[in-house]
C-alpha cells in the first residue's frame, strides 16, 4: 500500500478543515433558524392557548354577571352551568374546545360546589397557587401537570356586584405539544438531511477550490526538482576548481588563498542544502520509495556512529551509544541518515565539550532510536516548529539548513512510525524516534 505523500496530506487536511468549517457554519445556522422557528411556533401556540382562556374566562363573566349564580337563559350554544342554590358552580363545555371553567366564590375558600366538582378536580381545578393570587388582585397564567395532562391554568379576580369572585379556566396544551415534538422531529430530520447534503457540495467544491493550488504545490514541487539538478553541476565545477587550486597551491611556494577554505565552506554548505531540497522534491511527489527488509535497529545504528566518530571528536563532544538489538523491517540506508541526522543536530546543538547519549531500546511491539545532547535545549514555544521546513531555532548555532528534521520526519512515518522532540530535565533535547517491531514467526 502507497502511503500518502505530505502534499496529498496537506491536500487532504486543507480539504477537511475547510468541510469541518463549511458543516460547522451549516450546523450553526441550522440551530439558530430551528431553535427560531421553534421559539415562533411555541409561542404562536401558547399565544392561541391563551386567547381560548380569555375567551372562556370571558364567558364565565357574563354568566356571572347577567344572574346571581343561577342557570341564565341566552348562553352560548353547547354551554350549560350546574349550580346548587346561592353558591356560584362550575361550567364545562361549551364552544371553546378544550377548556374547562370554574367560579369560586372567596368567602367559601376555593372549594368546587355542584354535582361534578371531581371532574373540575381531575384537571386540576381549583389551582390553590392561582387562587391565593386572584384575591391578591393578579391575574396569573399557570402552566401545570394533572393527571398526566399538561395544562395552562388562567386566574382572573372579578368583582360582581360588590363581592369578589375567582374565576379559574383551565386549558389542555396535549395538542400543543404534539405539534412541537413534531416539528422538533421534522427540524431535526430536516436539518440532518440539509448538513448531509451541505457537506457533500463543500466537498466537491472543496476539491475542485484545492485544485489551483495543487498545481501550485506541483509547480513548486518541480521547480525545487530542476534548481537541484541544475545546481549540481555549477557546483561540481566550483569543487573540482577549488580543488585544482589546492594542488597548484601545493606545489608552489606560495600558500594557497584563504579565501579558498571559505569557497570550499560554502559549496560544501550549498551542495547539503541542494542535496536535500532534491531529497525532499522526490518525498513530495511520491518518487522516492523505501527499501524494506528485515534489519537490525541497533546494527544500523552502531554503523552509522563509526562513520559520525570523527565528526564528534572534531567538535569536542564525546559520543556514546548504548543498543539493544531490536529487529525491524526497514530501509537500512534510510534509518543510517536519519541517526546521521539526528547525531549531527546533536552535535551542533551540545558545543565543545558536550556529550550526546544515543540509545536503541524497545520492548515486545516498538524500539526507539533517542539521541539526547546536554546543550541549551530548545525554547519551549518553539517546540512545535522543530520539524517544519527551513525553521532554525533563534539559539541554533549556524551551519544548519533547516530541513534536517524535516527529512528525519519523512524517514520515520515512512516506516510507520512517529519522532517528537522534548526538553531533558537536567538540560539538553532528546529527539526519540518510535518504530514497529517485527513480528518473527
Amino acid at each position: 500500500m502507497t502511503r500518502p505523500t505530505r502534499e496529498s496530506r496537506l491536500l487532504r487536511d486543507t480539504r477537511i478543515r475547510l468541510l469541518a468549517w463549511s458543516g460547522g457554519s451549516t450546523l450553526v445556522v441550522l440551530i439558530a433558524l430551528g431553535v427560531a422557528l421553534h421559539i415562533a411556533v411555541a409561542t404562536s401556540l401558547a399565544n392561541e392557548t391563551v386567547a381560548r382562556l380569555h375567551e372562556r374566562a370571558a364567558i364565565m363573566q357574563s354568566v356571572v354577571e347577567r344572574t346571581p349564580f343561577a342557570n341564565p337563559p341566552g348562553l352560548p350554544p353547547g354551554e350549560a352551568v350546574t349550580t346548587v342554590p346561592s353558591d356560584v358552580g362550575f361550567v364545562l363545555g361549551g364552544t371553546t374546545y378544550g377548556t374547562a371553567a370554574v367560579i369560586l366564590r372567596t368567602d367559601a375558600g376555593p372549594n368546587i360546589l355542584g354535582s361534578r366538582p371531581e371532574a373540575l378536580q381531575s384537571v386540576g381545578l381549583p389551582d390553590r397557587a392561582g387562587y391565593e393570587a386572584a384575591l391578591a388582585g393578579e391575574t396569573t397564567i399557570r402552566d401545570v401537570e394533572a393527571n398526566g395532562i399538561p395544562g395552562r391554568i388562567l386566574s382572573v379576580p372579578l368583582d360582581i356586584r360588590g363581592e369578589t369572585v375567582v374565576v379559574q379556566v383551565f386549558a389542555d396544551r396535549l395538542a400543543e405539544e404534539q405539534t412541537l415534538a413534531t416539528l422538533r422531529v421534522v427540524l431535526a430530520l430536516g436539518g440532518l438531511v440539509v448538513l448531509v447534503a451541505a457537506l457533500a457540495v463543500g466537498w466537491i467544491y472543496a476539491g475542485r477550490a484545492l485544485v489551483p493550488i495543487r498545481h501550485s504545490l506541483a509547480r513548486q514541487r518541480e521547480f525545487a526538482a530542476d534548481a537541484s539538478h541544475e545546481l549540481r553541476t555549477p557546483l561540481a565545477i566550483v569543487r573540482s576548481g577549488v580543488e585544482e587550486l589546492r594542488q597548484a597551491a601545493a606545489g608552489s611556494a606560495a600558500p594557497p588563498p584563504p579565501a579558498l577554505d571559505d569557497i570550499d565552506a560554502g559549496v560544501t554548505r550549498l551542495t547539503s542544502l541542494v542535496d536535500d531540497l532534491l531529497f525532499l522534491a522526490r518525498a513530495d511527489s511520491g518518487a522516492l520509495a523505501l527499501e524494506r527488509s528485515d534489519i537490525d535497529l541497533g546494527e544500523v545504528t552502531t554503523d552509522a556512529l563509526a562513520e559520525l566518530a570523527g565528526m564528534a571528536e572534531a567538535a569536542g563532544v564525546r559520543l556514546s551509544l548504548a543498543a539493544e538489538p531490536m529487529p525491524i523491517t526497514g530501509d537500512a540506508r534510510r534509518l543510517a541518515q536519519l541517526v546521521t541526522i539526528l547525531v549531527d543536530n546533536a552535535i551542533r546543538h551540545g558545543g565543545p565539550g558536550g556529550s550526546v547519549e544515543v540509545t536503541v531500546r524497545g520492548d515486545d511491539a516498538h524500539a526507539e532510536l533517542a539521541v539526547a545532547d546536554d546543550g541549551r535545549g530548545i525554547p519551549p514555544a518553539e517546540l512545535a516548529q522543530v520539524f517544519d521546513r527551513f525553521w532554525r531555532a533563534r539559539n541554533a548555532p549556524s551551519g544548519g539548513t533547516g530541513l534536517g528534521l524535516a527529512i528525519a520526519t519523512w524517514i520515520v512515518e515512512g516506516h510507520g512510525g512517529t519522532i517528537e522532540a522534548a526538553n531533558r530535565p537536567e538540560g539538553g533535547a532528546r529527539f526519540g524516534a518510535t518504530f514497529p517491531r517485527r513480528r518473527d514467526g
